[in-house]
């Protein structure tokens, strides 16, 4: 299917109409950012490999019942996917303190929450994509009260079909964020990606707090080695699902 032309740029895809107006290609981009695009740089090969990484973990979801907008991938770095409408919201799980969650609230790194943590974040670089209570998500009409609750159960299955797949590839999920869109029957769909981009990872057989991070945090907090977290994380999801 020939790409025609440029829909959309983001920090790390661009998206491309085809000559199926329900379908779109995604171009995935080796271009990193981090702290709303703040630092800006390039993981060599992410593209391919958030690109493969997404395939697998798409198609594995749906065969677990969650619909995506994932079709196939024609090349490494590229991905066809359903046009939808992307919910300008972005859905963020919690396992595991980290992060904005630490700093927010002063609960300790590597705290294991007792239940996850579903949070939802306005998808809005010029604010700075702040977090939003439910009300405030409501009166600004981003949802209605019915996707919102649709939207949690889907993170909390997702969550739950995702730490058993990691802990498959000797990593723990700490957590991860998630965008959904809807497509033309007005049904929700897991869109965007899932990757170290998108996740929180940290290998099981490193107990070092430094050396155990797999994701983009490598590249936030300058630990080095980035395109070597990323191959790994790779050849570990590659592993699980050939055992599938």
């Amino acid at each position: 299917m020939s790409s025609q032309q440029k829909l959309y740029e983001g920090k790390a895809k661009i998206i491309y109409t085809t000559d199926d107006p329900e379908i779109l290609l995604a171009h995935y981009k080796d271009d990193a950012t981090a702290f709303n695009a703040q630092k800006r740089g390039t993981i060599v090969g992410k593209g391919q490999i958030n690109c493969t990484i997404s395939s697998h973990i798409f198609r594995q979801l749906e065969t677990a019942g969650i619909p995506t907008h994932f079709i196939d991938c024609p090349t490494a770095n590229q991905m066809l996917v359903r046009r939808v409408t992307i919910i300008p919201l972005e859905v963020v799980v919690r396992n595991i303190a980290a992060g904005s969650l630490c700093k927010q609230t002063g609960i300790p790194e590597g705290k294991v929450l007792k239940t996850p943590l579903v949070e939802f974040y306005y998808k809005n670089d010029g604010l700075g994509d702040p977090l939003l209570t439910r009300g405030r998500l409501y009166e600004m009409e981003l949802a209605t009260p019915s996707q919102v609750e649709e939207l949690q159960n889907m993170a909390l299955q997702i969550n739950s079909y995702l730490q058993n797949f990691f802990e498959k590839c000797n990593i723990t999920l700490v957590d991860f964020k998630l965008e959904f869109g809807i497509d033309s029957l007005l049904k929700l769909q897991l869109a965007d990606e899932i990757s170290p981009d998108t996740c929180r990872l940290w290998d099981n057989s490193e107990a070092d707090p430094q050396k155990r991070v797999m994701d983009k945090d490598r590249f936030r907090r300058d630990l080095g080695n980035v395109e070597e977290a990323y191959q790994r994380v790779l050849e570990r999801v590659l592993s699980a699902v050939e055992t599938i």
